[in-house]
């Protein structure tokens, strides 16, 4: 592949590349670029807006570059402040540990485990002394951080700032100081993270990394950004039918963000297709992304034998239902809803189904018979 194919193929689906000229020459260096992508586990589970990234670091790796997948054990109990608009509070060294070995798990779904680096940067940042965090802060004025857009919004609003938040970009930057990044890996959001590693590795006296970034990924309601909290996440770890099933129930125009930033394929190929087509094809190819092509094909099978066709699973998942037990707390424990408030919003939103009869109340006596949400949940309340 000539380094205008390779550019070319690299730059599809980001935002912005600073710059495309040094990253044309690092890779006509004929040397392995370190490629790193850091990730603090904030929560237990990998979603598909993670995997923008990961696919990314994939592209790196069949190119036969050094891929670098950065666990943040020590940065996740500062908390990065990017996008927040209130102090993050903080998260235990267990709950970090516990979420961390999870991630390892996930993230070989999608990259090569011969050929990834898994690091820590608790390894290193719980080395630097006194001495050595005086000589970061050097690097970093009050000015710049507050010029930073969330920082400035805060500070103009009078809510706190705390110093922790400000010394978060210098140990992401200082990341790439040690691993010596030729290349950095990241959402859009995090611009001013990601430009603090060029700035210290040229005050470390390096040569600065290339900063990639990556659009977020809006979740299955199309507006806000993929995030469990908002409870419109699809978990890689998700069952295949419920992966395909998310996927069949976003809009038209999320569908074409989807194609360019998960897949290779041809956006004028996917222009001349119908869009339910398209929206199948979809489906498949992203359950096959974490599961065998039999869990694919599988998994359209029963959408379209479900849904397209109108009839009801023969595997529906059985709850035992208790004596006085609410409503909402089956929705959470059958797996129906991710929360109670989640529940809640769905029986307001009338998306709850009891043979066929729709049930918005949570103080409904719950008894025997099929639940439904929407298009692709059931459960059989015995």
């Amino acid at each position: 592949m000539s380094t205008q194919d390779t550019l070319k193929k690299l730059s599809r689906g980001t935002t912005e590349i600073i710059s495309l000229g040094d990253l044309e020459g690092k890779l006509n260096e004929g040397r392995p670029l370190v490629i790193k992508a850091g990730f603090d586990p904030t929560a237990p589970d990998i979603h598909l807006g993670h995997t923008v990234l990961l696919r990314k670091m994939k592209q790196f790796q069949d190119l036969g570059h050094r891929v670098v997948f950065l666990i943040g054990d020590f940065t996740a109990q500062v908390g990065d402040p990017t996008g927040r608009n209130e102090l993050r509070k903080k998260m235990s060294a267990a709950d970090v540990e516990k979420n961390a070995r999870t991630y390892e798990a996930q993230v070989f779904k999608i990259l090569d485990p011969q050929k990834t680096e898994v690091v820590f940067n608790s390894h290193w940042l719980n080395k630097l002394n006194l001495a050595d965090l005086l000589e970061l802060s050097a690097h970093l004025t009050v000015a710049q951080m507050l010029a930073r857009a969330d920082f400035k919004k805060r500070f103009e609003c009078g809510k706190e700032i705390s110093l922790l938040e400000f010394i978060y970009p210098l140990l992401q930057g200082y990341d790439s100081v040690h691993l010596k990044a030729d290349v950095e890996l990241g959402g859009n959001d995090q611009k001013f993270n990601l430009l603090m590693g060029r700035q210290l590795q040229e005050a470390y006296h390096q040569k600065p990394q290339v900063v990639l970034m990556t659009p977020l990924l809006e979740g299955t309601d199309g507006v806000q950004k993929m995030s469990k909290s908002l409870g419109n996440t699809i978990g890689i770890n998700d069952e295949p039918d419920e992966i395909f099933g998310k996927i069949m129930s976003i809009s038209d125009d999320l569908m074409l963000r989807y194609y360019e930033t998960l897949t290779d394929i041809d956006m004028r190929v996917v222009a001349q297709m119908h869009p339910k087509e398209a929206k199948l094809r979809l489906g498949q190819i992203v359950v096959e992304m974490f599961n065998p092509s039999s869990a694919a094909l599988n998994a359209r099978e029963h959408f379209e034998n479900t849904f397209s066709r109108h009839q009801t699973p023969d595997n529906i998942p059985e709850f035992k239902i208790i004596p006085g037990q609410k409503l909402v707390d089956i929705l959470v424990v059958g797996k129906m809803a991710a929360s109670k408030k989640e529940a809640r919003r769905l029986l307001n939103e009338k998306a709850v189904t009891h043979e066929g009869k729709v049930v918005f109340d949570e103080n409904w006596p719950v008894t025997t018979g099929v639940l439904k949400i929407g298009k692709r949940r059931f459960l059989k309340l015995v």
